[in-house]
């Protein structure tokens, strides 16, 4: 079955490289803590705080090995009053076998505020 996993990280400055390494790490503790493959994805949706403009992150995905055939698409998130800045926000999409309460949410740095209720 196809269940959405989230994920939020934050980096500490709107750096390519920092946007870059911030959302492989996400990404691959996603993967990890639900142990799933590529394969396994359907899609990933990434979307940024307004204030990250240096870099896709996007591209990060596409450069891990084994994900480049994995669709990845990137947006801006709505820009909201007092919402946590320099924030990367994943959705993905992945054929598992668990129930939508045993999915694996992560959220890393300062993006645990978003989700205490998920964070482990």
């Amino acid at each position: 079955m196809i269940r959405g996993l989230r994920g939020a990280i934050t980096v500490e400055a709107d750096i390519a490289e920092q946007v870059w390494e911030e959302t492989a790490k996400l990404v691959t503790v996603m993967a990890e803590q639900n142990n799933i493959t590529p394969e396994q994805i359907t899609s990933v949706i990434i979307s940024t705080t307004p204030d990250i403009t240096s870099a896709f992150p996007a591209k990060a995905v596409r450069l891990m090995e084994g994900w480049q055939y994995v669709p990845v698409m990137c947006m801006h998130e709505m820009n909201v009053a007092h919402a946590l800045p320099l924030c990367i926000r994943v959705l993905m999409h992945a054929d598992v076998t668990v129930t939508q309460k045993e999915v694996q949410h992560v959220y890393l740095n300062e993006a645990v505020k978003l989700r205490p209720d998920l964070v482990k």
